[in-house]
């Protein structure tokens, strides 16, 4: 899939609107994941760990699906 924008009733749309919700999806399990095992509690600041948790996941969807 590449990176082009989907015309919706005239409306156009970009494919990373979808790159993000899936990074958020995959966060979101991430973190529970993290908070049911021992490892969460060596997390300091945990906005400042979801942030930075949410743009690596990003960055790997976006490499993953994106052109090359």
């Amino acid at each position: 899939m590449g990176l082009r924008e989907w015309a919706l009733g005239g409306v156009l749309l970009s494919p990373f609107l979808l790159y993000a919700l899936l990074a958020l999806l995959l966060t979101g399990a991430l973190r529970l994941l993290l908070r049911l095992t021992p490892i969460g509690r060596w997390i300091w600041h945990e906005a400042l760990f979801d942030c930075a948790l949410f743009v690596c996941i990003l960055t790997l969807v976006t490499l993953g699906l994106g052109p090359l």
